[in-house]
């Protein structure tokens, strides 16, 4: 979720304290990130600066704590269960999932999965991702992403409950798959279910900086992809392909690849009324991105930044790579969040655009958008550090702030 530069190992102490100092105690998946950044890149010039709409003015919301009542510990997920119920969830980072009811006035969250002594968590480790099956009333499947040492990997498990329970035993894990991680960083970490009823993930470019083993553009790892697989099927052990991944009966590609050429797709989201998959790419030195994803998709990384070339620097692109929708420079921000297309009722203003942010500068914009197409960009107020959006079972909109721990709520003015 983060762009990391090589640098001496007494400037990575300074600015490590530097973090903590401004952001409070956090071992955050993008704090020390976040200030390694903003010292050791140069900030852009002027005529780089993005530009809002001349002439428009942002949709009149602000933000309000949801649950006054609640604080989390690195809260980095936001969701439902789409169980007919009004829980909601939040992951805790270190390797904690809560519950509770979707009630303002909720003065607890209960324990519903602890597996901290499964996961290694600090900095852009930890239990990441969430995704609840799409039966989950019937079956009480779950499935969750997380990293873990001894060796170093993400693991995509699959949990069970028992259905109206507040409580899971972790003995009920069953590992689906798992990947080694070269770095501590660029994990990845989200997982939704697609309309189609597969089950995508993320995964970063394994960390470091400027991807020095080349994944994103590596056909044979799970690094810098977004990957998709059939949780239904047992053909791959306890998952399957579906048979239209792109890269099915390629020899020199792995099956489960969905899109590739993606450095750090922190959060992702599927437009519920288009079925378009948005993801928030973190860039970098340069440019934060947003792209839509399309299947088989190149999106450039490591052979370019946004749109720019990187690696290597000129005559990049061949016509094969992708574009982003949007990107956007250091002046607006270090560390995209990817968001949500709205499609709740409370606020009419927001309803069909792509709401985002900047983790190190708080700021939250709304795109709007023709099909593939940019039709403005738009500053809707700012926050403190954005470590994600979610959405309740009504598609009403929550933002996730990592540094005080609450979830707050758009609201119109």
């Amino acid at each position: 979720m983060t762009k990391v530069k090589n640098f001496i190992n007494t400037s990575m102490t300074y600015i490590k304290k530097t973090a903590v100092t401004l952001l409070g105690s956090l071992t955050a998946t993008v704090a020390f990130a976040f200030m390694v950044s903003l010292a050791c890149q140069p900030r852009e010039t002027e005529k780089e600066q993005a530009t809002e709409n001349p002439g428009t003015t942002a949709p009149p919301v602000q933000l309000e704590n949801a649950f006054p009542g609640l604080k989390f510990s690195q809260p980095v997920e936001f969701t439902h269960a789409g169980d007919g119920t009004n829980r909601v969830f939040v992951i805790e980072q270190e390797g904690r999932i809560r519950v509770f009811e979707n009630n303002s006035s909720v003065k607890s969250a209960a324990t519903y999965l602890d597996i901290v002594n499964k996961v290694a968590s600090g900095g852009e480790m930890g239990l990441l991702g969430l995704a609840f099956h799409p039966d989950f009333k019937q079956n009480g499947y779950f499935f969750v992403n997380y990293t873990k040492n001894n060796p170093r990997e993400t693991v995509i498990a699959r949990y069970k409950a028992t259905p109206g329970a507040d409580r899971v035993d972790p003995a009920t894990e069953t590992v689906l798959l798992k990947f080694g991680q070269p770095y501590s960083n660029h994990n990845g970490g989200k997982m939704a279910f697609g309309p189609d009823g597969f089950l995508y993930f993320s995964a970063g470019d394994g960390g470091s900086g400027g991807d020095p083993q080349n994944n994103g553009q590596n056909l044979k790892t799970f690094l810098g992809k977004i990957i998709r697989i059939d949780v239904n099927k047992t053909d791959k052990g306890n998952y399957g392909i579906p048979a239209d991944n792109p890269f099915v009966g390629n020899a020199n590609a792995i099956p489960e690849i969905y899109a590739y050429g993606l450095r750090n797709p922190w959060r992702f989201s599927f437009d519920k009324q288009t079925g378009q998959l948005w993801v928030g790419d973190v860039g970098q030195n340069r440019l934060e991105e947003v792209d839509i994803i399309q299947k088989g998709g190149n999106y450039g990384w490591r052979l370019k930044e946004g749109q720019d070339c990187f690696d290597p620097k000129n005559d990049c692109n061949q016509g094969k790579l992708i574009d982003p929708i949007h990107q956007y420079p250091r002046g607006d921000g270090i560390s995209i969040t990817g968001g949500v297309v709205y499609r709740g009722n409370n606020l009419p203003d927001l309803k069909g655009k792509y709401i985002y942010a900047d983790y190190g500068t708080g700021n939250v914009w709304a795109l709007s958008f023709e099909g593939t197409k940019k039709t403005g960009n738009q500053l809707l107020t700012k926050s403190g550090p954005v470590s994600a959006f979610g959405e309740d079972a009504k598609q009403e909109l929550y933002l996730l702030d990592y540094s005080d721990g609450t979830i707050k709520r758009f609201a119109a003015k």
